[in-house]
């Protein structure tokens, strides 16, 4: 499939709304429970939504758009969230993420990309150059992976309690990476 500036804003405006049907009031075992030491609950995977909102997609797109590769991006912090969400509830996190990815989506929209814009290249701390189009991309995958974490977190609270059936809950199965 072929990035486009519609297909992004389909996956990246439905987010909020997944997250909050997915997350709003459950119970706190199933807010914190995580997989294990050094594995993130869903309440620590939508802070570092949270944050990747502040500091990550709509930052590096304006650097690619108004520097291209002259200026490399911020190095991002994947566990700022740990700082950033103390103190603060799911149902904050969660309202916080609806206002900062309706920002995001404003402005994404404002900019007005063409299709050329999305060979635009910037400069990644790590990876090197990258495209507008590689970006946009990452962005919507990093969402939908991080809807999907949040899922296997949850069902693997219940792993013992589904007895027999685990046999047919393939999220369930041993993960094999993070």
């Amino acid at each position: 499939m072929e990035i486009s500036l519609e297909s992004a804003i389909a996956v990246l405006g439905r987010t909020p709304e997944v997250l909050r049907a997915m997350l709003d009031g459950i119970p706190e075992e199933l807010e914190q429970g995580s997989e294990g030491e050094d594995t993130w609950s869903p309440y620590d995977v939508l802070g570092h939504l949270v944050h990747g909102e502040r500091a990550d997609w709509i930052p590096r797109l304006r650097i690619i758009l108004e520097h291209g590769e002259t200026k490399a991006f911020e190095p991002f912090d994947r566990f700022a969230q740990f700082e950033e969400s103390r103190g603060k509830s799911l149902e904050d996190l969660l309202a916080e993420f609806e206002g900062l990815r309706a920002e995001s989506l404003e402005i994404l929209e404002g900019v007005e990309l063409e299709p050329a814009d999305f060979g635009r290249t910037g400069l990644h701390p790590d990876l090197g150059v990258v495209s507008l189009g590689e970006l946009l991309s990452t962005w919507m995958v990093h969402d939908l992976g991080h809807i999907a974490q949040i899922a296997r977190v949850m069902a693997r609270q219940l792993d013992a309690e589904v007895g027999p059936w685990r046999a047919y809950l393939p999220i369930l199965a041993p993960r094999l990476l993070s």
